[in-house]
């Protein structure tokens, strides 16, 4: 464990699984945290484990972040404390089910989490991350983004929103000190399957990574600058090679002309 302190993390969704580890690791690697997740008494007792272990500040804020009221407690925290350097969004619900099988109002929570309020805790930070020229941006979003026919649509969709923002973000604060990071857990033994309503035994163990290793492939990947972090993936060619496709792609999107494959009258 490091003795040199780095400045503030807060995470999101802080009180189990990914987050939970995030702030583990974290803590043992020089930073102070703030703990934000609705679950008051698990934050307090994962905050008082954390702080024994590493002797390092740990404040807890107990927010839903689906409730626009407490979701600008956090951002009002972010915009006020200077200490804060990384912000970890990982606060995020999913579901497998279809839309026929799924109640819209249950989607639009999660578009609410998953999209909106990722997307006002960075407008939160940033424009401090900024100004002091230091800061970083950790979002936590999955492979469906790749691949949003292998799940719930809606979930697919927002997390490849957060995707496409980390991208966006990357390159618009380029140059400012600011480092930005995707990413994109596979199936991971936490909570969140019990929770959509797929139990974890229900899936092919050989496909489920624990929520440690995950966090620490993505952890040598963000000391490393990979901007898009899948930990999963064996090959990383298969990425790479969508990636550069993706890329080549960008001067061929619009045109004053109509592509001369369709006819014209």
């Amino acid at each position: 464990m490091t003795d040199i302190r780095k400045g503030t993390a807060l995470v999101t969704g802080a009180s189990s699984g990914i987050g939970a580890v995030y702030a583990e690791r974290l803590a043992q690697r020089g930073y102070d945290l703030v703990l934000v997740a609705r679950n008051q008494e698990r934050l307090d007792t994962l905050a008082s484990r954390i702080s024994l272990d590493t002797q390092r500040n740990v404040e807890v804020l107990a927010a839903d972040l689906a409730n626009a009221a407490q979701l600008a407690q956090v951002e009002r925290k972010l915009r006020e404390d200077a200490s804060i350097t990384l912000l970890v969004n990982n606060a995020g619900i999913g579901t497998h089910t279809g839309v026929l099988e799924s109640d819209v109002e249950r989607m639009a929570e999660m578009i609410a989490l998953n999209i909106t309020a990722l997307t006002r805790l960075t407008y939160a930070a940033v424009p401090g991350f900024v100004a002091r020229q230091q800061g970083a941006l950790i979002n936590v979003s999955s492979v469906v983004s790749l691949a949003p026919e292998l799940l719930n649509g809606v979930y697919g969709g927002s997390k490849a929103y957060v995707t496409a923002f980390t991208h966006s973000l990357h390159k618009e604060l380029a140059g400012q000190g600011i480092q930005v990071q995707a990413v994109l857990p596979g199936a991971t033994a936490t909570e969140f399957w019990q929770i959509g309503g797929l139990p974890l035994e229900n899936l092919d163990a050989s496909t489920v990574m624990t929520a440690s290793d995950l966090v620490e492939g993505a952890l040598q990947d963000f000391d490393a600058g990979v901007l898009v972090s899948i930990p999963a993936m064996h090959d990383l060619q298969h990425y790479q090679r969508y990636e550069s496709s993706r890329q080549a792609l960008l001067g061929n999107l619009s045109s004053n002309q109509l592509a001369p494959r369709y006819s014209t009258k």
